[in-house]
């Protein structure tokens, strides 16, 4: 940074400071947690010689605070995935089984909400369309804050539900499926070169909430890539323009994910591993009933906490997620 020229090229230097930015945080994480540490052991040593009650107590509750920050800690490391800490963009298709499949996709929209409420990650819904009786037919979401793609990417694939169904009047157990995709967001270090030959742009009126301008005027857009059938929407602003943006947007994502899936496989296959089936694989079951059950297929993961996990209480799952990955990543 203190190169004559640094500020020549503002984009590259912004990039670099932020790489910088982060470098410096987990140095400086790891730095307070080595002196927390060293004072821990000194009271430890100190209580060993001289138990005192009220040292004793201060001491377990700051070892307990610094569990979890070591905990916070590792958890940072392992979000190191070079689009971890970008947003994050999201879609939800419920599979077949009608209303029943539409609640339950609209289910998952609301553990998500509850879950970055919770992280303080910002939820905007750019298009929603919902079911005929309720529920949802699709859904797309743009959830941004640190590291939002890092801690979503786990929820990528298909989610079961099994319950008794509350639309079913002879009360019988239902099974239903609803796909979850997240990619990251691309920013404008990343460039996407898109023919504008190769896109079909149409407006329409919004079909949800919104208020009667949005209603009213032709404001929602869709964006079709035509060469691989890559369909993006926005419903969800006020102004066609804007809208344009955001399915735009959502658009060089989606392109940009597809030539990193294909590279992947390319690379995979040079080196004959075998691939996982990411897309259209069963990665979660939610089991309401006979009993009660959440268990995550990849990691072996599960909790009885039901209602804990549909109102986002997640972390679990993404921590032992990301263990996982990594000991994919390296097997050894």
């Amino acid at each position: 940074m203190a190169e004559p020229g640094f500020w020549n090229d503002q984009e590259a230097a912004q990039k670099l400071i932020a790489e910088n930015n982060v470098l410096k945080e987990k140095r400086d994480s790891f730095q307070k947690l080595e002196k927390a540490l060293e004072d821990e052991e000194t009271a430890v040593e100190l209580l060993k010689m001289e138990p005192d009650p009220d040292l004793q107590a201060d001491t377990e509750k700051e070892l307990e605070d610094l569990k979890e920050a070591f905990h916070q800690y590792e958890l940072n490391l392992l979000l190191s995935g070079e689009y971890d800490g970008h947003n994050a963009l999201m879609e939800i298709h419920p599979g077949a089984g009608g209303t029943e499949a539409m609640d339950w996709g609209n289910m998952l929209l609301r553990m998500y909400q509850r879950y970055c409420d919770a992280h303080g990650l910002k939820f905007e819904v750019n298009n929603f369309e919902p079911g005929d009786e309720a529920g949802l037919k699709s859904a797309s979401i743009r959830i941004s804050g640190k590291n939002a793609y890092g801690l979503l990417k786990s929820e990528h694939g298909v989610h079961r539900l099994v319950r008794i169904s509350p639309f079913d009047s002879a009360k019988r157990r239902h099974t239903s499926f609803a796909s979850v995709e997240v990619i990251p967001e691309v920013d404008d270090f990343i460039n996407i070169e898109i023919d504008p030959k190769d896109l079909r742009i149409d407006v329409y009126r919004s079909s949800g909430a919104g208020g009667q301008h949005i209603n009213k005027t032709s404001s929602a857009v869709r964006i079709t890539h035509i060469p691989t059938g890559i369909v993006t929407t926005s419903q969800a602003q006020r102004s066609q323009f804007q809208n344009r943006d955001t399915a735009m947007n959502e658009m060089r994502a989606k392109l940009f994910h597809l030539e990193e899936e294909k590279k992947r496989k390319e690379k995979a296959a040079l080196k004959g591993e075998q691939l996982d089936i990411a897309w259209g694989s069963q990665i979660r079951s939610y089991v309401f009933h006979p009993y009660s059950m959440v268990k995550d297929h990849r990691t072996n993961y599960e909790t009885a906490d039901v209602n804990g996990v549909m109102d986002g209480k997640l972390d679990p799952f993404i921590y032992a997620y990301l263990q996982w990955r990594l000991s994919q990543e390296n097997p050894d």
